[in-house]
């Protein structure tokens, strides 16, 4: 089979799922490893150009809480008084459409930054967000991964630490609490789930809550077993999800579809259960990580969650890995 074309994907769909972006061409047999790795390289730095002049579309929700799409992972914006906060930074050269879509969302300045992991496409726009104005709020382990030069295996790419105005001045380890601009908010780490450095930001009062790459709507979604993600761990944090969303929560996903419910959330969840169950299964049977792939795990659910960046072939892999 021929190697797919980069252009297949659109520039705004790309940057949108761009976590997964890097395993794109490598994710079914088509390149051989080195071929692959040469490629994730070469992805990582598309997604960045992609992010350049994509699109950022806003989308409202209630109590001065708005999303915005196309700039890496999606972003959260509260605003009022005491200045926005936002939840995620995006990638740093998307500065120009984000500039103009915060804009459009009110005077206040930038005041307040919260990453939920570590991720280039969630934090890669802390530098100039701090220049801005925003205080930096993030776990430990976030702090940890972007204060070093961060290795990512399954895309062979070294990531360069941040400046140092650009990592997280507070941090936290379990739990923390804060109020701005009249909400309550409540950040609560997962343990290991996508990464080692994942959180959770629920706006309280609101109801709306923020869960980061910790689900992915609709598609199938990365896991990072270079920073300490399973897929044991993705299933744990979605339970801690569903133990907290209620039937009217607004569930604000890292990737995917910006706008969420318990439902979809619950069909997430449902379809790693099912599909990790399958691969523990066949390679409980003695069964390679290629038999594995040909034996199509994932195949109830393809349709569905298989028609992005994270294909059924590499999600079978991500899964292998951790069963």
């Amino acid at each position: 089979m021929a190697t797919p074309k980069l252009n297949s994907l659109s520039r705004r769909g790309f940057c949108l799922c761009c976590v997964g972006g890097a395993t794109f061409a490598a994710s079914a047999g088509w390149l051989t490893p080195r071929e692959a790795y040469a490629e994730a390289r070469g992805l990582v730095s598309l997604i960045k150009d992609s992010a350049a002049t994509s699109p950022i579309a806003t989308h409202k929700l209630r109590n001065n809480i708005s999303v915005l799409e196309g700039s890496g992972g999606n972003i959260a914006v509260l605003t009022g008084p005491d200045g926005k906060l936002l939840v995620d930074a995006g990638i740093g050269v998307s500065r120009p459409q984000l500039s103009k879509a915060l804009a459009e969302l009110g005077n206040e300045p930038v005041a307040h930054l919260i990453n939920t992991h570590w991720h280039f496409d969630h934090a890669d726009g802390n530098e100039w967000l701090q220049a801005a104005g925003a205080k930096i709020l993030a776990h430990e382990n976030t702090r940890k991964h972007l204060s070093v030069v961060q290795r990512v295996e399954d895309w062979d790419y070294n990531f360069l630490a941040l400046p140092a105005k650009a990592i997280p001045s507070q941090v936290f380890a379990k739990e923390h609490h804060l109020k701005l601009n009249g909400a309550s908010l409540a950040l609560k780490y997962y343990g290991p789930a996508h990464t080692d450095s994942d959180i959770s930001v629920m706006f309280t009062e609101a109801n709306v809550l923020h869960v980061g790459d910790t689900f992915w709507n609709g598609i199938y979604p990365f896991i990072d077993y270079s920073t300490g993600g399973s897929i044991d761990g993705m299933i744990a944090a979605s339970d801690a999800n569903l133990a907290v969303a209620k039937n009217d929560t607004i569930i604000i996903p890292g990737h995917g579809k910006p706008v969420s419910n318990r439902a979809e959330l619950q069909e997430f969840r449902d379809m790693l259960v099912a599909i990790r169950d399958n691969v523990g299964n066949l390679k409980k049977q003695g069964k390679t990580r290629d038999e594995t792939v040909a034996a199509k795990p994932t195949a109830a659910f393809d349709a569905k969650f298989g028609q992005f960046v994270i294909d059924p072939g590499f999600f079978t892999r991500l899964v292998y890995e951790g069963v």
